[in-house]
């Protein structure tokens, strides 16, 4: 019996971590832990707004592979988690689409006028709460002086919790 004990672990072998955004090591005075691992305090930042999240002393939340500062967290993903259209919850596995900081089903995300659904890619108009496609949009708006309007392509997004 008696097999050969392991070599004793020197401290000089832990040192040096390796940083989840950079991949390189971190010999800086400071790193951070988040989410099970190691970072530079200037690679640790919001996926968002791109605030170091080292600096400001804030937790950091994480979603769909995204590090979020709290502000974002809560733009992106709200606190209900529910449909702005139907108002019913939306499962942790679904996509979802986005506008204007709200969150829909996929099947809920329609235009207001044709009620066709809004796929990524179209381009749309928000306006006053209610999505509207390229063509049904109000043309009192066009001519209008709706400088804030924002027509964006869609992108899906996974809403992971």
């Amino acid at each position: 019996g008696g097999g050969a004990q392991p070599p004793p672990v020197t401290a000089g072998s832990l040192s040096w971590k390796r940083c989840a955004g950079c991949g390189g090591k971190i010999a800086d005075r400071f790193l951070l832990y988040a989410m099970d691992s190691y970072w530079h305090s200037r690679c640790l930042k919001c996926s968002c707004c791109q605030a170091q999240l080292g600096d400001i002393g804030t937790s950091c939340y994480t979603k769909s592979g995204m590090i979020l500062c709290r502000n974002d967290y809560i733009r992106l993903f709200g606190n209900s988690g529910a449909c702005s259209a139907c108002g019913q919850s939306i499962p942790a596995s679904e996509l979802v689409m986005r506008a204007q900081g709200n969150v829909y089903h996929l099947k809920c995300f329609t235009c207001s006028t044709c009620r066709n659904r809004l796929v990524p890619g179209d381009r749309f108009h928000y306006i006053n709460g209610s999505l509207f496609c390229e063509h049904d949009r109000p043309t009192a708006l066009i001519n209008g002086h709706l400088n804030s309007l924002q027509s964006n392509p869609l992108l899906p997004d996974q809403k992971v919790c």
